[in-house]
């Protein structure tokens, strides 16, 4: 059975979520070396009234262990409700399909030979005050094992979470003020948090700041949120931020 204390980190992380969202933002961003993604102000604070079902619905099961029927039921509603922004209905339907194993709504994941097992997270987000005068668009995204990124790799069961605050100088690890992903495997009931930190591999000579973690989430699909701060050194500054919640759906 999970355990109910994480189950409660869990949908406090839900909480949390719905209200960083509700803050106002301005999205800016500095030059990167990928294209900045866009940012809808309007989704993002939509999303505040949902994240909250997304995690609860896969934390608090119903008495066959399954995702809970009545949550996903009330997020059909949700799902159906005409004044929805377009961006958010879509992100909304892929949910219901991730959570109730209908075959559907998990990311599109790269082929080929060598191809690594990348799935971005449901949208990008935003992190208050990361960079001089403005905000940093944030992207995160997850790695199922075994594979060699994010380093030093995750192994069969485990995967790597990897967020990058665009725009902004090396990461630098910060006790007081972590980043954090809170995830739960929906198929096995089994959940967990732990802090990203800089990866010693990855973007340290000039950034952009880069944050990595490796959780033994076990195989199964896997719902989780990344959230807290971003510290990083940025135009000869040390610099931290509160970033707006993301949401991933993975399948390890």
């Amino acid at each position: 059975m999970p355990n109910l204390s994480a189950r409660r980190v869990v949908t406090a992380v839900a909480i949390a979520a719905s209200a960083a969202l509700a803050l106002p933002a301005t999205a800016s961003a500095a030059p990167a070396p990928a294209p900045t993604p866009k940012v809808s102000e309007a989704t993002l604070q939509s999303l505040g009234a949902f994240v909250p079902a997304i995690i609860g619905s896969a934390a608090t099961p119903g008495p066959d262990g399954k995702v809970n029927a009545d949550l996903m039921a009330n997020a059909k509603t949700l799902a159906a409700d005409s004044g929805l922004p377009p961006d958010l209905a879509k992100i909304w339907d892929r949910v219901i399909s991730f959570l109730e194993g209908t075959g559907g709504g998990g990311p599109a994941i790269p082929t080929g030979p060598g191809a690594p097992v990348i799935q971005q997270f449901l949208y990008p987000t935003l992190g208050n005050g990361c960079i001089p005068g403005g905000n940093s668009v944030g992207t995160a995204l997850a790695t199922a094992g075994p594979q060699q990124a994010p380093a030093p790799g995750p192994a069969r069961g485990e995967a790597g979470f990897v967020y990058t605050s665009l725009g902004t100088g090396p990461a630098l690890n910060n006790k007081e003020a972590p980043l954090t992903v809170a995830w739960v495997n929906i198929d096995t009931g089994k959940t967990g948090q732990q802090s990203l930190q800089r990866n010693e591999k990855i973007n340290v000579a000039e950034g952009p700041g880069t944050f990595t973690t490796i959780a033994k989430t076990g195989k199964g699909r896997v719902i989780s949120a990344i959230y807290g701060n971003v510290t990083t050194k940025t135009e000869g500054k040390v610099v931290s931020c509160t970033i707006i919640p993301t949401v991933g759906l993975m399948n390890i």
